[in-house]
């Protein structure tokens, strides 16, 4: 379930001498920024950027995609005030501005779906449309979350994936390199859940509020939140829409990226025709 990123395509834009406090705090982020057109911002889930990376590469065909690293995930540094679901989504409004887009299609993969819901709540002017691909952040009635705070790799893969043997196949080697990477991502994970076991609280009530349109999409095979969570987070929008994926898990664009894809464009396509 591990792809990777080629160092050239990664760029490190120095927020340092941004003029808003939030990027002044975090210094350096290590981000992609490819394409031309619409721009796209690209939010990983707690695997890193790997885990969306053939995605970022397929939208870029169409649009700008800028697919950050969270502070803290795949060796980056995380300052210490970065951390939580909140503080991330404002640090990616402030950025958007800083970049000066606007009209962004937000596409967010597990806790990149919560922070993207973050972002709307906080501020949606910038934001054209969602994309929440087997999101968490919402806490559901009989619908709880998977622990896998507690799991091992080859046991968080059986119960992400459709087709586990075949991921487990094409994992890269454990190396000692990629075990350290691995150990960070989870400790950086923990650091933004804050002990929320990936649900905060009255955030499905909240989402009421946000009128920017939002499509949920999700792999039927997800033994992490299942298809009942992924419905009632589409519902929970005021403009929410849902798609199931069949024979993916809680990663379809890995399982299932053309179909991912099919439903990002046309997508799209509807918020340009409603314009």
């Amino acid at each position: 379930m591990e792809m990777h990123e080629p160092a050239s395509l990664t760029a490190r834009i120095d927020t340092t001498q941004a003029s808003s406090t939030p990027l002044q705090a975090a210094g350096r982020l290590a981000i992609s920024d490819t394409g031309h057109g619409r721009a796209i911002l690209l939010l990983h889930g707690g695997g890193g950027s790997a885990t969306v990376f053939g995605l970022s590469q397929a939208l870029a065909a169409k649009a700008r995609v800028l697919l950050p690293t969270h502070p803290g995930f795949d060796g980056t540094p995380r300052p210490p005030h970065m951390n939580s679901v909140v503080q991330l989504a404002r640090f990616y409004l402030t950025l958007l501005e800083s970049l000066g887009v606007s009209d962004v299609v937000v596409i967010g993969s597990s806790i990149g779906g919560w922070i993207a819901s973050e972002m709307a709540l906080a501020d949606a002017s910038r934001l054209k449309g969602l994309v929440l691909i087997n999101a968490v952040g919402i806490q559901v009635p009989g619908e709880a979350l998977t622990d896998v705070s507690r799991l091992s790799r080859p046991e968080l893969v059986r119960l992400a994936s459709h087709d586990p043997d075949l991921v487990l196949a094409s994992a890269p080697p454990p190396t000692p390199e990629r075990l350290a990477i691995l150990a960070s991502n989870a400790a950086a994970l923990a650091t933004y859940d804050a002990g929320a076991a990936m649900m905060a609280p009255g955030l499905r009530e909240k989402l009421a509020s946000v009128t920017t349109p939002a499509l949920v999409l999700w792999g039927e095979s997800d033994g992490i939140a299942s298809l009942a969570y992924g419905q009632a987070y589409a519902a929970a929008f005021a403009s929410g829409k849902f798609a199931s994926i069949s024979k993916a898990g809680h990663l379809p664009q890995i399982e299932q990226p053309a179909r991912v894809l099919e439903h990002i464009d046309n997508f799209i396509r509807g918020l340009d025709s409603a314009a």
